[in-house]
């Protein structure tokens, strides 16, 4: 390699890798493609990231150790990590990151990865002045913008947080969320404490704002919002319901779950995260199309309310893995200029501020204006 690139892309041949990649060459922004296979890595680079002729780039085979990592590592200021699930696969590049010193992002939302990351390595990342952002993505990150929002207005401490989104999940989504069902807790807010969400509560039934049909709803995990929100003296409650909009699919997501879970409950961990991953593989094995925006639509809506207040912020958008894709592009491109608004453990809209990004996902077209209601 010559002069070393200052951002890395690790699982850069994965669907959302490769649109990191693709809005990294938006802002000009010099980078490492990273991962396991030089072919993968190179068939993804020339023939699904738009533009990769003008990008400037190399494409480098790393093994998953935090050793090799490490190497790698050393000389770039950023990485950007798409290789989930996070809780399995995440320790050793965190750890690569900080023996480095590069920031790190990552897509999760996962919340056990979210919480280990704070209790483990949230304090020697702050101490080092590096930042440890996880869960920059539509799912979560375009949803706390509409938090922030809401916030804006002093005296409202509880958060009900809807997420949606048209389209299906990727091959490595379908993954994390089968394993994540599996071998962790979905927990929501409450008084500032986490409270486990009901594992057999099964599908919730949503009023969503733009559409006469109920939606249907599940916990996903709990999201990244509770264990932001927790570190937030303005806020108490948090509660985050999401889905699909394809209501057939819904349907058969907690089937697939139940199936999955019962199936492997006698397994040793190993095992188990084997026969989940070879189950997800037989759900959902090829690549989603690359989105169309009049069918990849997104909304997220926050109420927000206090004792004596209320406030309603809806974002309508489209293609929620560009959305991803373009967060993560700018996190590297904010920090290559300057150091993100809080180091340590800190989501986007922390490290980077909610306006700001916002004004980025407006200004690529994926976000309309707000829909904004306050009652003080």
């Amino acid at each position: 390699m010559s002069e070393k690139k200052p951002v890395i892309v690790y699982g850069a041949s994965g669907y959302t890798g490769r649109l990191v990649c693709e809005y990294l060459r938006e802002y000009n922004i010099p980078f490492i493609a990273a991962g396991r296979s030089a072919e993968k890595l190179n068939a993804a680079m020339k023939s699904n990231v738009a533009g990769i002729e003008t990008a400037e780039y190399e494409v480098v085979t790393v093994p998953h150790t935090a050793a090799a990592l490490t190497e790698l590592f050393k000389g770039a200021s950023v990485v950007l990590n798409t290789v989930g699930p996070f809780a399995k696969f995440g320790v050793e590049v965190v750890q690569a990151c900080l023996a480095a010193k590069c920031h790190y992002t990552d897509t999760t939302g996962e919340q056990d990865w979210l919480i280990t990351l704070e209790q483990e390595f949230g304090k020697r990342f702050a101490n080092a002045g590096l930042l440890l952002a996880p869960g920059i993505a539509q799912m979560y990150t375009t949803g706390e913008i509409a938090a922030q929002l809401c916030l804006e207005t002093p005296g409202l401490d509880t958060l009900d947080i809807a997420v949606f989104w048209g389209g299906s999940p990727t091959i490595a989504s379908t993954q994390t969320i089968l394993v994540n069902a599996a071998m962790a807790k979905a927990y929501y807010l409450e008084q500032n404490k986490y409270v486990e969400h009901q594992p057999d509560a099964g599908l919730y039934n949503l009023a969503i704002p733009g559409q006469h049909e109920l939606a249907l709803a599940l916990p996903w995990g709990g999201t990244s919002h509770p264990v932001w929100f927790k570190r937030d003296p303005r806020v108490a409650n948090v509660k985050v319901l999401g889905g699909v909009f394809n209501r057939a699919l819904m349907l058969g997501v907690p089937q697939i779950v139940a199936a999955a879970l019962e199936a492997t409950k006698d397994m040793n961990p190993d095992d188990r995260y084997a026969a989940l991953a070879q189950t997800a593989a037989g759900v959902m094995n090829t690549m989603p199309p690359r989105e169309n925006p009049r069918v990849n639509k997104s909304m997220d809506s926050v109420y927000a309310s206090g004792p004596l207040g209320r406030a309603h912020c809806v974002i309508y958008g489209n293609s929620n893995y560009k959305q991803t894709g373009m967060l993560q592009a700018y996190a590297a491109a904010h920090l290559l200029q300057q150091p993100p608004k809080r180091v340590g453990f800190a989501s986007g809209c922390q490290a980077f501020g909610h306006h700001e990004l916002l004004g980025q996902l407006r200004s690529f077209g994926l976000v309309g204006k707000p829909v904004l209601t306050v009652h003080d």
